[in-house]
């Protein structure tokens, strides 16, 4: 089972999320900010990565910045999740290493959608 690692500062984010990825049989585990989501990655490498931009301590852009620079960061597919929505934040992000973009708010056929094309799951 790939396993996907959340991270968003928002409880109810994150709970969504697990209950959305679950459902596509992805095994779920949580960080709430992109220095746990280091300190995660820095243990165990996830198949893949949800990842918030805006967040306290480290932001998501910072943190796929550092994931990318790993050994291993190159590996994880990240879909960003965020409420920016300009194309520079986008292209920042893709710059980045970010391999999707997705907007909050989402559901599950976004998500099942983005995950799709990163190769996470398989198509329906």
């Amino acid at each position: 089972m790939k396993h996907c690692l959340v991270v968003d500062d928002s409880a109810v984010i994150r709970k969504v999320a697990r209950r959305i990825l679950e459902g596509l049989s992805l095994r779920i585990s949580e960080a709430e900010d992109g220095q746990q989501a280091m300190d995660f990655c820095r243990q165990r490498m996830p198949d893949a990565i949800l990842l918030d931009w805006n967040m306290p301590v480290m932001d998501g852009y910072e943190f796929l910045r550092g994931l990318r620079g790993m050994p291993g960061g190159k590996s994880p597919k990240v879909v960003f999740c965020t409420t920016e929505n300009d194309i520079a934040h986008i292209a920042r992000a893709m710059h980045a290493g970010a391999d999707e973009y997705v907007m909050k708010p989402f559901d599950g056929e976004i998500l099942q959608s983005k995950f799709q094309q990163v190769g996470m799951i398989a198509p329906n």
